[in-house]
């Protein structure tokens, strides 16, 4: 093994070529299919019993993850000026990013130094970019390799109660803890396309939700148009949870309008189609997008395929991006590039402290 940090390495389409034929990518789906079907047909504390002592020292990493966050306020006197995300983000990830190793030692003490430097760049981008103030699906990536990386170095053992264990525990309050920085800092959806998605800003959710939902003998897809359904039910299933949100920060217009692929897949009778289609979904527009991938790290647990571009030898633009040759076309959510959007959790917060209710043209 390497003691190298994690590195980009797909920069241009040939290499994404590569990274899909490779076995690298293959782990990783089989790893989050396995995560989804073990929570088929579970509600969101369902839990396998006994939850490990690895599972809830995670839980108590991401519970000083929020400690950062209180730490770092926004100062709301000034909410109304900007619709954009509020820079005391920025102070929240350099804490973070400063205190990632310990956070990972403190959690893990049976790990090595290596190990500890192959995870953490992993769990520093898993909550945003810094410099733009956005989340995208990207950055919900980069936990779900944290995952697996820890699952790499055996601190998890697919084989026992973790599987199931880890999306209805770390998982779910990852998601929490991104419903707060999204709110509390108003982060920006990661490109021009994100409020064309699944989800401004998520779509493992949906992933997860639909597995959960696969075997439900009395909730339809469509029941995601009944708010009184999706009232009862958000705290038990991840699809509903996350159409609750939405609700909650655009309410100017139907989810017919504002999230049309969401209005498209509850057209779909059976949840358990939704969730074949989901696999496949995440496959072609988060893990086949080259707008994306660029900005995925390999490392020691998620080799890197043979023939792929050098590291940093290629000139980037402001955004992190190659310059070698255009983007090989955008993915409907969690895009780097494109104009700058304020989130509708900002435009929905500002119109209520202005007494404003103009709707922005994608609510």
């Amino acid at each position: 093994m390497s003691d190298a940090m994690p590195c980009k390495r797909l920069l241009m389409k040939r290499d994404l070529d590569l990274w899909e034929s490779s076995e690298t990518r293959a782990h990783l789906v089989h790893f989050i299919e396995q995560l989804a079907d073990a929570v088929r047909g579970r509600e969101n504390e369902q839990y396998d019993l006994p939850i490990s002592a690895s599972v809830e020292a995670l839980m108590g990493l991401l519970q000083q993850v929020r400690g950062v966050i209180e730490r770092h306020p926004v100062a709301k006197k000034d909410a109304p000026a900007s619709r954009f995300g509020k820079v005391e983000f920025r102070d929240f990830y350099d804490e973070l990013r400063a205190e990632s190793a310990s956070l990972i030692t403190g959690a893990f003490p049976q790990l090595t130094q290596n190990q500890v430097r192959q995870l953490q760049t992993y769990l520093e981008e898993s909550w945003g970019d810094k410099r733009r103030i956005d989340y995208g699906s990207g950055h919900e990536l980069n936990f779900m390799c944290f995952l697996y990386g820890l699952t790499a170095y055996k601190v998890f053992d697919l084989g026992g109660t973790d599987r199931a264990n880890l999306v209805l525990k770390p998982f779910i309050e990852y998601l929490k803890i991104m419903r707060v920085l999204e709110t509390e800092y108003w982060l920006e959806p990661a490109g021009s396309h994100g409020v064309w998605g699944l989800d401004d800003y998520h779509f493992l959710p949906f992933l997860f939700g639909a597995f959960q939902l696969s075997t439900h003998k009395h909730l339809k897809p469509l029941s995601i148009h009944n708010e009184e359904v999706v009232e009862l039910f958000a705290d038990k299933y991840l699809y509903f949870g996350c159409i609750h949100f939405i609700n909650s920060v655009k309410t100017t217009a139907t989810l017919r309008w504002h999230s049309p692929m969401l209005d498209d897949i509850s057209g779909v009778k059976k949840w358990s189609k939704v969730a074949e289609g989901m696999v496949k979904m995440y496959q072609a527009e988060v893990l086949s997008k080259l707008p994306i991938m660029q900005h995925f790290y390999f490392s020691d647990f998620l080799l890197c395929p043979e023939g792929v571009s050098a590291p940093d030898n290629v000139d980037r633009d402001d955004d992190g991006c190659s310059t070698l040759e255009p983007h090989m076309g955008h993915a409907t959510w969690g895009d780097c590039c494109g104009i700058k959007i304020p989130s509708a959790i900002a435009a929905t917060e500002s119109n209520r402290q202005t007494n404003r209710h103009k709707p922005l043209p994608f609510d």
